[in-house]
């Protein structure tokens, strides 16, 4: 294939994984460029050696049958199947062209594949990740060609690696559970006739585990997974009865359970999450959460002087709310409002793995706020402590976050009751202005930690670019243009055109101030201006996509010389 017809498959930086699931193809807003990927190649060589001295198993990447369209110039008599359209992308972005198992060509390349990459990087593993229809169905559900899609594909990873284990997400069986039904799921996995031959993960078991209604996924090894959190988005949240009871549970009532794992789309904070699954893991009955928190507590602040009482009693309240939902019709890491295209409707009571919704009262957080800060004026040594002022500055903002639905419901009433009286839009304006002030504030506490700063990210991102050690400065600017688009691109509009807006969306100091209260800002004035009887919804949306648009290719420059607070400006931060 031409280099051209190669960069029309491969998706930016920031979107690479949903390239490798057969979702998107191409990259919106430039091709790839081959410098980032000769950098990650040599990051690659670097993160296996390191694993395998750690006494690590690297999972190394297959060939999975996705295909560049040019796929049927250089083998006209190809079996391809374009894959369906996902999340809404055009065409070109979507739908991609995918190389059937059975198709000699297919065993060719995975042959071709696996050597290359053992001669890269040593005899490092033999499991091998392969994903073919995520949020993707396929060409057809007759049971005889499921079964034979995986029969060859498994025979192709065994022609290239007798050893070889199959490893795959189990995640297609829920999200598209209409296509697969009992029969067709174990169709499918009837293919891999060597049940040790495949490694099944049941990606979400916390809240929509897919093991029981599958048998054990017919006797396949499979590994229990919280998955919690959603485009890394930054709610506090948790299921702590469920990754301590359900596992155990799950140990006693399947004989293919081979293990515990995290799956999480981002690790944002909720770090207490993480931890307790993997503790869970070495414990023959469900952990005492009471204690665990306590113990946790302990480490975590454990380079103050002493940790006091409150901090385990902020905890403790935590453990029992925040932490211990039970209402699973809203199944994973909140995110607010703010972080929302701004509308009248639509934004409240969300439900699913984005909901908007609370599983516990606001109030609970904010005493757990004034303990957790009490403790700090009691120990001012906490103040030094990383762990407490990540944690500080994340409590923080969620008690603030939730702070903002009540303003936006008073705001939004106000609007829908008013009339043109001087009276009533002073009023109005007077409540659309607490809004902005809120996230203001946030802005300002967020920006004291480089853990909660946009530029981190937007920094990390155009770095890349100085790993083409080869181009000139001009070059190098445009590249690192390039990346920051990306990285922009995926915690706002995620697409080009915003098909999964806002499905990554963060708190952070600066995406705050220069994205959110900007379209807060258009939704105040254009209330503020707007009688509700002429409120044009799609008016709206059109002022705020074009200002979406135009903050995509923004740039932040070369990282500026950040102060993050010191001890005490944080304290002072905290105290207002």
């Amino acid at each position: 294939m031409t280099d051209a017809e190669i960069s029309s498959f491969l998706s930016g930086p920031a979107f690479q994984a949903w390239n490798r699931f057969g979702n998107i193809q191409g990259s919106w807003g430039g091709d790839l460029p081959t410098s980032w990927i000769d950098g990650q190649f040599e990051l690659q060589l670097q993160i296996v050696q390191r694993m395998v001295e750690l006494g690590m198993t690297p999972v190394l990447p297959s060939f999975t049958g996705f295909v560049p369209r040019a796929i049927s110039r250089v083998r006209p008599n190809a079996a391809v199947v374009n894959g369906s359209q996902w999340s809404r992308f055009p065409s070109n972005y979507t739908n991609v062209t995918f190389l059937e198992p059975f198709d000699n060509t297919f065993a060719e390349i995975q042959q071709s594949f696996i050597t290359k990459q053992a001669a890269a990087y040593g005899n490092a593993s033999h499991i091998y990740t392969l994903d073919q229809y995520n949020e993707n169905d396929p060409y057809s559900g007759d049971l005889v060609y499921l079964r034979n899609v995986t029969y060859n594909t498994w025979k192709s990873l065994k022609a290239a690696d007798p050893a070889a284990v199959w490893l795959m997400q189990g995640w297609l069986f829920f999200s598209n559970s209409h296509f697969w039904t009992n029969d067709r799921v174990e169709a499918y996995l009837s293919g891999v006739e060597n049940d040790s031959d495949m490694l099944i993960l049941d990606l979400f078991s916390e809240a929509q585990p897919q093991w029981q209604r599958t048998n054990s996924y017919y006797g396949k090894p499979w590994i229990w997974c919280q998955l919690h959190d959603y485009g890394a988005n930054m709610g506090l949240y948790g299921q702590v009865e469920n990754v301590t009871i359900n596992p155990i549970e799950a140990l006693a009532n399947s004989s293919s359970l081979v293990g515990f794992g995290l799956t999480m789309e981002g690790q944002e904070g909720n770090e207490i999450m993480y931890d307790l699954l993997l503790d869970q893991a070495w414990s023959g009955s469900p952990i005492d959460t009471e204690v665990y928190f306590h113990d946790w507590v302990t480490n975590r602040y454990a380079g103050a002087k002493s940790v006091p009482v409150g901090l385990y009693s902020a905890w403790d309240i935590m453990r029992s709310t925040v932490y211990n939902n039970t209402n699973l019709t809203s199944n994973a890491v909140p995110k607010s409002i703010f972080e929302l295209s701004p509308n009248t409707t639509g934004l409240l009571n969300r439900t699913g793995h984005h909901p908007t919704t609370l599983s516990y009262s606001p109030s609970v957080v904010a005493k757990a706020w004034n303990l957790m800060y009490d403790a700090s004026l009691g120990e001012p040594s906490l103040m030094d402590n990383p762990a407490f002022q990540y944690d500080m500055i994340d409590v923080t903002r969620q008690v603030m976050s939730n702070a903002f639905t009540p303003l936006y419901t008073d705001f939004v009433a106000r609007y829908m009751a008013s009339n043109a009286t001087n009276s009533s839009l002073s009023a109005l304006s007077a409540a659309g202005q607490k809004l902005l002030t809120l996230l203001l504030d946030l802005d300002a506490v967020l920006s004291t930690n480089t853990h909660f700063a946009l530029s981190t990210w937007l920094a990390s991102a155009r770095a890349w670019a100085n790993t083409n050690t080869t181009a000139n400065s001009t070059d190098q600017a445009r590249t690192a243009d390039l990346y920051e688009y990306s990285a922009r691109n995926q915690i706002t509009l995620w697409g080009p055109t915003g098909q999964i807006n806002d499905y990554a969306s963060k708190a952070w100091g600066g995406l705050i101030a220069s994205y959110y209260v900007p379209r807060w800002t258009l939704f105040v004035d254009h209330l503020t201006a707007t009688r509700p009887s002429s409120y044009n919804a799609t008016a709206l949306a059109a002022q705020l996509r074009s200002f979406e648009q135009a903050w995509q290719t923004q740039t932040w420059g070369e990282r500026p010389t950040e102060k993050y607070a010191t001890t005490g400006e944080l304290a002072s931060v905290l105290a207002r």
